[in-house]
C-alpha cells in the first residue's frame, strides 16, 4: 500500500492518546515545578542571609557546581533521552538494557570525580575552598544514576518519581541541611546541603526503579557491548552537554574575569531564572517516548503536531513565569538579600533566554533522533557563539568602566542572544525534515502580555511585600486568564483536565 492513502482507522485516536499522555506527564510535572520553586526559595534566602554564606561562600559553590553537574551530565551518556530508543529497539529484559548504560555511566562517572578530587583547580578559579568543598566532587556518580533511574521511569510514563526526587526530596534537603549546617559549620554548609540533597534525591529515584524494573536477569557486563553504547551514545551525550552547558558557561567565565561575589550575585539571578527552565522538563520525559513510537511507523505529521503543541504549552508557560518574575525583579532579588539586588539586569536577561530557548527545546527533543549530527553541528556552533558573546560584552564593560554586576548582566543577554540563535535554526532544520510546520508561536500569548505588564506596573508601585505577595499572584492570574479565554484551544484545555478513562 502506499503510505499516501489516508489514514488508517485509530490513528486520530491514538494522536489524542499521545497528547493526552504527554498532557498528564506534563501536569504531573507542572505540579512538582510549584513544589520545587517553594522549595528553592528556602535555600537561597537562607544561603543569601545567614551569616557564614553570602555571595562570595555562593561564588565558590556556583564555580564548583558548574563542573560538577556537567561531568555528570555527559557521564550519562546521552542515556537521559536516549535511553527511551533503546528501549523500544531491544528485545531484551529492560532491566538488562538500562543495566549496560548504568555501568558505562557508573564507571565514567567515578573517573570523572578521582580527577577533580586530585585536580581541583578548575572547580574552584578563584583558589578559595576547604576539603569539605572539594567532596563536592563525589556527587558525580549519584547524579549520573539517578538521570538513568529518572528516565527509565519516565519511559513507563511515571513522572511522579521525578516530582518526588527532583521537586520534594532534592530542593528540601538542600534547604534543611543548609540552614543546620548555618549553625553548626557555616564555613562549608553549602557544599555538606549539595551532597547530602544529591543522595537523597538519588535514593528517591533508586527505589521506584527497583520496583518498575527490578533486577537484571541472567545479565553479564560486556566490553564490545558497552563501547558500541559508548559510541552510539556520544551525539545524543554531546549535545546534552553542550544544551546544559549554555545555562552553566556563564557562570564559568564569569568566575575567570570576575570575584566570587559577581558570581554569587549572578548564581541567585540564574536559580530565579532557571525555574521557568523546569517547565519544558515537565514535557521531555514524557514527549521523548511518544517521538520515538510515531518514528517507527513514520507519523511526521503527528511527531509536528506534538512539537507544536507542547512548544506553545512550554512558550506560554514560560513566559507567563518570566513576566512573574521580572516584573518585580528588584523585590524578588531583594528577598534573598539586599546586596542581591544588584543582578537585577541579570535576572531580566536570563528571564528573556529562558523564552527564546523554547522552541530550541522542543525541537531538539525530535531532532536527536531525526538529525542528531545536524542537531550537535547546531549545538556546537551555539556554545561557541556564546562564548564568544560572553567574553566580548565582560571585556567590554570592563573597558567602559561599569563594574561586575553590569558584566554578569552582559552575560545574561549573551546567553539571551546565543539562545535565539539556535531555537531559529533548529525549529528550520526540523520542520524541513518533517516537511510539517513546526512553529509554536500564537498572537494571543501577545495579547495576554499587554494585560499582564499593566498589573505588572502598578504592582510595583506597592509596598515591597505586596509587590511579591499580591502582585507576582495577580500577573499571573491576568496573564493565564486571557490566555484560557482567546489563545487556547479545546486541545489545550487538555493539560488542565484530568485525563477522562478511554472507552473499552
Amino acid at each position: 500500500m502506499s503510505s499516501q492513502e489516508s489514514p488508517q482507522p485509530g490513528t486520530d485516536a491514538r494522536a489524542e492518546e499521545d497528547i493526552a499522555a504527554i498532557a498528564r506527564g506534563g501536569r504531573t510535572n507542572l505540579f512538582g515545578f510549584f513544589l520545587r520553586l517553594a522549595a528553592r526559595i528556602p535555600f537561597l534566602f537562607i544561603a543569601g542571609r545567614a551569616p557564614g554564606y553570602g555571595p562570595a561562600a555562593l561564588g565558590v559553590f556556583a564555580s564548583a557546581l558548574v563542573l560538577i553537574e556537567l561531568a555528570a551530565m555527559v557521564c550519562t551518556l546521552g542515556e537521559k533521552r536516549g535511553l527511551a530508543q533503546r528501549l523500544s529497539e531491544s528485545d531484551e529484559h529492560p532491566a538488562n538494557v538500562i543495566a549496560d548504560g548504568s555501568l558505562v555511566a557508573l564507571l565514567a562517572s567515578t573517573f570523572m570525580a578521582l580527577v577533580f578530587w586530585f585536580f581541583p583547580a578548575p572547580l574552584f578559579p578563584s583558589g578559595e575552598f576547604t576539603q569539605i568543598d572539594r567532596m563536592m566532587v563525589f556527587a558525580i556518580p549519584p547524579l549520573a544514576l539517578t538521570e538513568i533511574w529518572l528516565a527509565a521511569l519516565a519511559y513507563r510514563f511515571d513522572v511522579g518519581a521525578t516530582v518526588r526526587a527532583r521537586a520534594i526530596v532534592e530542593p528540601w534537603t538542600i534547604s534543611i541541611v543548609a540552614g543546620v549546617m548555618a549553625l553548626l559549620a557555616p564555613t562549608s554548609g553549602l557544599a555538606v546541603a549539595y551532597l547530602a540533597s544529591v543522595y537523597a534525591a538519588a535514593l528517591a529515584a533508586f527505589i521506584p526503579f527497583l520496583r518498575a524494573y527490578g533486577l537484571p536477569r541472567g545479565w553479564r557486563p560486556s566490553l564490545g557491548g558497552m563501547g558500541k553504547l559508548t559510541l552510539r551514545s556520544l551525539p545524543i551525550a554531546t549535545a546534552d552537554a553542550i544544551e546544559w552547558g549554555t545555562r552553566r558557561l556563564d557562570i564559568f567565565i564569569l568566575g575567570l574575569f570576575a570575584p566570587p561575589v559577581a558570581v554569587g550575585v549572578y548564581y541567585v539571578a540564574q536559580q530565579i531564572a532557571s525555574l521557568p527552565q523546569k517547565l519544558k522538563t515537565s514535557f521531555e520525559p514524557i514527549l521523548g517516548p511518544v517521538i520515538t513510537r510515531n518514528l517507527k511507523t513514520r507519523d511526521y505529521a503527528a511527531i509536528a503536531r506534538q512539537v507544536r503543541q507542547v512548544g506553545f504549552w512550554i512558550l506560554a508557560a514560560q513566559f507567563g513565569v518570566a513576566l512573574a518574575l521580572g516584573i518585580p525583579g528588584e523585590g524578588v532579588m531583594g528577598l534573598v538579600g539586599p546586596q542581591f539586588v544588584g543582578g537585577t539586569g541579570a535576572l531580566a536577561f536570563l528571564l528573556t533566554a529562558e523564552v527564546v530557548a523554547a522552541t530550541a527545546v522542543v525541537s531538539e527533543a525530535a531532532l536527536i533522533y531525526v538529525a542528531r549530527v545536524k542537531n550537535l553541528m547546531v549545538s556546537l556552533a551555539t556554545v561557541v557563539l556564546q562564548a564568544l558573546l560572553t567574553i566580548a560584552g565582560i571585556l567590554l564593560m570592563q573597558r567602559l568602566g561599569y563594574d561586575e554586576l553590569f558584566q554578569a548582566a552582559a552575560a545574561a543577554a549573551a546567553l539571551a542572544l546565543a539562545l535565539g540563535f539556535t531555537s531559529l535554526v533548529k525549529a528550520r532544520i526540523l520542520a524541513g525534515i518533517l516537511a510539517e510546520a513546526t512553529n509554536n508561536w500564537r498572537w494571543g500569548l501577545g495579547l495576554a502580555v499587554v494585560p499582564a505588564v499593566i498589573v505588572g506596573w502598578l504592582a510595583v508601585h506597592l509596598p515591597e511585600w505586596a509587590e511579591l505577595a499580591l502582585g507576582i499572584p495577580a500577573i499571573l492570574a491576568v496573564y493565564f486568564g486571557v490566555l484560557w479565554r482567546w489563545a487556547f484551544s479545546a486541545e489545550d484545555r487538555v493539560l488542565f483536565q484530568k485525563a477522562q478513562k478511554s472507552a473499552s
